[in-house]
Formats: C-alpha cells, structure tokens, sequence
C-alpha cells in the first residue's frame, strides 16, 4: 500500500507546536496588563488604548533582534538570558521617546523544535516583560528544517507603546547648558559581539568556560549577561522631571547614538573618565589592540542610557535614580557648536 508524506515527515510537528504553545500559555498569561484582549494561540492580538486614560495617544513602535550574542547561548546551552536582551532591545529603543511600553510580540525560528530550549526562550521573554511592564501578546514559533543548524535558532521581537502627543522626547528641547547623565549598563548589552567573539575565541583561543582574564568569572556568564530594561526607571522620571532628550547607547556606542537626538546647533561633550567603565570592556580593548576612538563608537562602554536633562533638574535627578537603585554619572554636558560642521560629539 502507498504511504502518503506528511508534515512530520517533512520535519515540521504540529502537534508539538500546539503543545508547546499550551505549556507556555499560563507564562505568557502572567504579563497580561488591563487594555489586553486576547489570549495566545489566536490569528492576532488586540489592545485598548482607552484603558490608558490618554487623551491623544500616539503609538510608538520598534524592532530589533538578540545578534550573534545568541552564539554565547547556543556554547552554554543556556537559554534564559537572550529573552531579556530581547525584550531590551526593543523596549529601550520606545522609550526614549517618553513612550510606556504596552505589549511585544516575538518571532522565535528554528530548524527543529525542542520544546524545552524554546520554553527557557519564552520564559526569559516574559521576564523582560514584566520587567518592563509590557504584555506578551503573541508572537511565532516557526519550524524550518534544514535553515538552521542544529540546535540554533534566531529571535526578534517587536514592541509598541503609547505616549500622549504633546508630550512626545524628541530631543528638540535640548538647549547649550544641559546636563548629560549616563545611566550605568550591566555590561555589553547585545551589540559587538561579532567583535567580542573574534577577540576571545578565534584570537585569544578563549572557551566558554574559561576566566575573564583578571577575574575569577566565567567567559561564558559574563557575556551572556542581560541587557538592563530602563523602561521603568525612565517612566518614573519623566513622571516628574523635564527631560530634554535620551539616547539607548546600543550598536555605534556612545559616538553613534547621542548624536541623534541632538538639535544641529547643538555639541555634546563627553567627559572621558566621568563614568565607571566596566572591566570587561578594559580586557576587549587590551586583548584586541583596539583604539580608544574604535571602542567609543561599538560598545556602550558601561553606559546603557543617556539621559539629557536641564542643570537645574540635574542634582535632583541623580538623587531619584540613586533611589531607583540605578548607578549614574553626570558625564558631560551641551555646548554650542563653534561651527555648522563641526562634529556633534567631543571628548575631554
């Protein structure tokens, strides 16, 4: 008798699909905020912005991935960090605009579904919801076979929140005399690791499980270190300060990324030796021969977040972020350009 192909044969299970969406459910269940109407396993999401008691709010979306940092992961067999960094990513890049973070969405892709790798995935997502305060809605699990290889798999996620139009950080209020404020990291974050890779293991013959060089911590733990969710601490200030504008230091580093926020007329200058920069980053520049101007302008040099503030709010907020358990630096402040083309960011 023929024997007709299927799915299964094919290297996609539904059936195991469908019960790993079921063993995630009551997970995902838990980040559920008011405004939620939906329940996972549907076509599509659904919120209510009148929940929000804004007047005119106005949605604010992102996207982003994890990068290479997942190969950290897939070396540890360690799968419960690189859903926060995802959730970070995203949700960082929201709220500097003043935006509340409302619900995320993930797409996890993979060669072959193992159920266990991709609940420690989900449940590192749902931690960097709650964290952010922010709703899992749904999301993809999507099984390819023969894409990936083994064991690997890919993750990005998408984020919207919602900020009342007149109240919208876009930078613009930035004016000569503020303060810069930079809110500490908790180390790499998820960008240069192409970088970080190629420095520790191909150059430096470095594994997972190896020391970081001068410390008694593990390669692997180190790097695999989650990005830090600002979401909260930003939304309690903006509660009761005037912000002027805020940069999420992620890929192009401190050169790349405060720049973008900032007026034309404008010049921020950085005070090199204001903040505390974690020693990883000492053993990735010394280990790789790289140059000051290369490090500033890859990594976030222990400073996760810029925060630009007036002078006057600028003692009073170090002493609010003191209180949110954040460690701060007033790490410059804004200068005229002398000149239309000179550059928008100098250090001292």
């Amino acid at each position: 008798m023929k024997r007709f192909s299927t799915y299964r044969d094919a290297g996609v299970d539904i059936d195991a699909s469908d019960e790993f969406i079921r063993r995630i459910k009551p997970m995902v269940r838990s980040t559920f905020r008011p405004g939620v109407h939906t329940e996972i396993g549907g076509f599509s999401a659904l919120f209510s912005l009148p929940v929000l008691g804004m007047r005119r709010p106005m949605l604010v979306a992102s996207t982003d991935g994890v990068g290479t940092k997942l190969k950290i992961a897939f070396l540890m067999g360690k799968h419960d960090t690189v859903g926060i960094d995802l959730v970070a990513m995203c949700v960082n890049d929201i709220i500097v605009c003043g935006a509340e973070p409302l619900f995320f969405l993930d797409y996890f892709a993979t060669g072959k579904l193992k159920s266990e790798t991709a609940f420690e995935v989900i449940k590192g997502i749902t931690t960097g919801c709650n964290e952010a305060g922010c709703s899992l809605v749904g999301g993809e699990t999507a099984e390819m076979p023969d894409f990936y290889a083994e064991g690997e798999y890919d993750l990005a996620g998408f984020v919207v929140g919602a900020v009342e139009d007149d109240k919208v950080i876009d930078g613009s209020q930035i004016m000569v005399g503020d303060r810069v404020v930079g809110v500490a990291s908790s180390g790499i974050h998820s960008n240069g690791f192409s970088l970080v890779r190629k420095i520790f293991f191909d150059q430096m013959g470095l594994t997972i499980e190896d020391k970081v060089p001068g410390t008694n911590e593990q390669l692997g733990k180190t790097l695999l270190t989650p990005t830090r969710i600002y979401a909260k601490t930003v939304l309690n200030l903006i509660r009761d300060f005037p912000i002027s504008g805020i940069a999420h230091i992620t890929g192009g580093g401190l050169t790349g990324n405060i720049p973008r926020i900032l007026p034309d007329r404008c010049q921020i200058c950085l005070d090199v030796g204001s903040w505390e920069i974690p020693l990883i980053f000492d053993v990735i520049q010394d280990s790789g021969g790289i140059e000051d101007a290369d490090m500033l302008k890859t990594f976030n040099m222990g400073v996760g977040l810029v925060i630009i503030c007036p002078e006057r709010e600028c003692e009073n907020i170090m002493i609010r972020l003191e209180g949110l358990k954040e460690k701060a630096f007033v790490i410059g402040e804004i200068q005229r350009k002398p000149q239309p083309n000179s550059p928008s960011i100098i250090y001292r």
